[in-house]
């Protein structure tokens, strides 16, 4: 029976989330499986990868065949590290020691990348927070101050309405004053003409 780890897909629509699998690599994908080796969840920046490393390690040992992405995400937590490690110390190539130092400082080192990716995620999730909040700034300094202008204008509308309108009087008086006196001019003028018999 030909053994394969690969993904098997849960979740939902839009969310997938996998288990690494040790499964007959005749079941259907999302079907019967030998053992849960771990889990996979690509929604999360940087990816969550949880594996257990000793039954993942016996598989391989066994002869279980790796998918493509399987593969990659074992060579990610140091499965495929470990395991080539482990034929290293059959064969007397080196100690088991020197293969755990080896595999605990290849350890350290990809837990600091990983660190130092969440945190320059976080650092441009601030730095993109920080922006949109002066942006926002700016854009409610820049309305108060068209509000503001907008009032100024309808201010020294009003006034020169309310100037308008009490020089209107006096205007009005003094064109009165005019006609009248026009009027008056008019009809002595008349009168001069057509002298009374």
């Amino acid at each position: 029976m030909p053994v394969k780890i690969r993904l098997q897909r849960h979740g939902k629509k839009g969310k997938p989330f996998y288990w690494l699998v040790a499964a007959d690599s005749r079941a259907k994908r999302d079907g019967k499986y030998l053992e849960k080796l771990g889990t996979y969840d690509p929604n999360t920046n940087p990816a969550h990868v949880k594996i257990d490393l000793n039954k993942a390690i016996i598989w391989l040992e066994k002869g279980a065949q790796p998918t493509n992405t399987a593969r990659a995400l074992l060579s990610y937590r140091g499965v495929m590290l470990k395991h080539h490690l482990n034929k290293g110390v059959k064969k007397g190539a080196f100690s088991e020691e020197e293969a755990e130092k080896k595999f605990f400082k290849w350890l350290d080192e990809k837990e600091k990348k990983i660190e130092n990716k969440v945190n320059k995620i976080q650092k441009s999730l601030s730095d993109k927070k920080d922006q949109a909040l002066e942006a926002e700034k700016l854009a409610r300094e820049k309305r108060a101050e068209a509000i503001k202008l907008a009032k100024e204008k309808e201010l020294k509308e009003l006034e020169a309405k309310e100037e308008a309108a009490e020089e209107k009087p006096a205007e009005a008086k003094e064109e009165a004053a005019e006609e009248q006196v026009k009027i008056e001019e008019d009809s002595s003028k008349k009168e001069s003409e057509n002298p009374k018999d």
